[in-house]
């Protein structure tokens, strides 16, 4: 399936798993702090 294909059947742009996004702490509001906490609490449980 190609990009076209998937954009008009969900009428979005497709969203990647594992996507890289830049984080900057001075534009994050208290959504993109507690995101970033539930992150390195699922990173620090993958490690074990």
């Amino acid at each position: 399936m190609n990009r076209e294909s998937r954009e008009s059947e969900t009428g979005k742009l497709p969203v990647d798993h594992n996507e890289d996004v830049e984080y900057s702490e001075a534009l994050a509001d208290e959504e993109d702090r507690e995101a970033a906490e539930r992150a390195e609490a699922a990173d620090q449980r993958q490690e074990g």
